[in-house]
């Protein structure tokens, strides 16, 4: 949408700043940090600085989609990379027991050699290069796995070799198993079939005199596929933790908000807007850009406006919970919220988590894809309270799909409990509670 460069310096002058104050306030509600100088750029700009935020066209944030090294990650990545040379070691122990002086086993020891060699340049280049290995270094290092594993499977099953069983093929797995942290975990197991593949179709080809011989062959298989591809599955289901833990966090945010506001995905949106608008207003004041505007320039200067004027007018309506279903990658898809009233930002902090914490809850003690839960708010049940303070009541029906009563967590009905008194039922399997919720009337504040 902008025109301006990301990473060219913007001078900021006092009167290219109004647009600014009135619409996000003053310095101390920016979302970027102060400039220390007269300069600044539009990296120091950027607004909400989530942990690698990824905007969607259907107004969700996806999170924690790089630096797997943070949150713990750098721990597990160390315990792969332990287990991995436990694994080397073994397998290079297993070579020089059944070196037979007689006849060298020469391609087993140069794969050996060249494999050592990548695992070292490797180990050294992500601490050089940062803690994700670079696609270039990935493909390189599995080329260079190739090698070994032909090498080592020539001087060990080949028709002129020596019959010994393949250690350095096996040990590819291990190296792979060294790196699950550092790459997707489908690039991975893709590159452990690939191995198992050939390492199997070697086996099935190899001329053997004694179909006992397939034993140690099966092993060297096993040994080769089973770790990396177990160490895999820890990682992305760690991976998948963080993810919903940082979430929650994000989605939690929402829970302070007034009743009707943004979420933070038009909160970031419009701080773009802003700083767009700062920097042609900045231009044109500093005589950067002449007078009359060009073309170009007032066709990008009616488009900020119009955005602008769109976003002080939308979205008063939408409560504190339509934006924490809506800006969740994993309530987004699952979370279907009727409340047109905007009862939801009547309720009180305790309630808001207490809702909120239900919904997380019911969706994650599941495991079936299928569950999705269906919340509507209202209407609003007439009382005849007297006296200044009389209360608001109004219903809260929670229905269900693919959630059976007996698979919730207690915590979930506590959570149920801090909102209001609740009815459920168990229909076709699925769970309907019903909360009469009681808030403060709004009247009254």
């Amino acid at each position: 949408m902008s025109q301006f460069n990301d990473t060219a310096p913007i001078a900021t002058h006092p009167r290219a700043r109004g647009v600014g104050l009135r619409l996000l306030g003053g310095s101390s509600e920016r979302s970027w940090p102060p400039a220390s100088a007269d300069r600044r750029t539009r990296a120091d700009l950027l607004p909400l600085r989530f942990p690698r935020t990824i905007l969607r066209g259907d107004g969700r944030i996806t999170v924690f989609r790089s630096d797997q090294n943070g949150l713990g990650a750098r721990h597990l990545g160390i315990g792969m990379t332990v287990s991995g040379a436990f694994i080397a070691v073994f397998l290079l122990v297993r070579l020089i027991i059944g070196w037979d002086p007689a006849r060298v086993p020469v391609l087993s020891i140069l794969a050996w050699v060249i494999l050592l060699a990548t695992a070292v340049i490797v180990n050294i280049a992500v601490h050089k290069l940062g803690p994700r290995l670079p696609l270039w270094l990935f493909l390189a290092a599995l080329g260079t796995c190739a090698i070994v594993v032909t090498l080592d499977l020539a001087g060990s099953w080949g028709a002129a070799g020596t019959g010994d069983f393949p250690t350095a093929a096996p040990a590819v797995g291990a190296f792979l198993l060294s790196i699950v942290t550092l790459r997707e975990t489908g690039e991975i197991t893709m590159a452990v079939v690939a191995l198992g593949l050939f390492m199997s179709a070697a086996t099935l080809f190899k001329s053997r005199p004694d179909l006992l011989t397939l034993g140690p062959d099966i092993l060297s298989i096993a040994l080769a596929v089973a770790p990396p591809l177990v160490g895999a599955s820890i990682v992305q289901a760690f991976r998948r933790m963080v993810q919903r833990e940082l979430d929650l966090v994000l989605v939690q945010s929402t829970v302070s908000q007034p009743r009707f506001a943004v979420g933070m995905l038009a909160s970031e949106q419009l701080a773009r807007l802003d700083l767009d608008a700062e920097t042609l207003l900045d231009d044109v004041a500093q005589g950067r850009t002449a007078l009359p505007l060009a073309p170009s320039a007032a066709a990008t200067a009616a488009s900020l406006a119009t955005q602008l004027r769109q976003h002080l007018i939308e979205g008063r309506t939408e409560t504190w919970l339509h934006h924490a279903i809506t800006e969740s990658e994993f309530l987004g898809p699952v979370v279907a919220l009727s409340d047109p009233a905007g009862l939801a930002g009547l309720l009180s902090p305790p309630q808001r988590d207490g809702l909120l914490l239900t919904i997380w809850l019911l969706i994650g003690d599941t495991a079936r894809s299928g569950a999705s839960i269906s919340l509507r708010l209202g209407p609003i049940t007439p009382t005849h309270g007297v006296g200044p303070h009389h209360k608001v009541r109004f219903p809260i029906e929670l229905t269900t799909t693919g959630v059976s009563r007996r698979r919730v967590d207690p915590e979930t009905w506590q959570a149920i409990r801090a909102v209001g008194p609740h009815v459920d039922s168990n229909r076709a399997g699925s769970l309907r509670v019903d909360i009469e919720c009681s808030v403060d009337n709004p009247a009254d504040a």
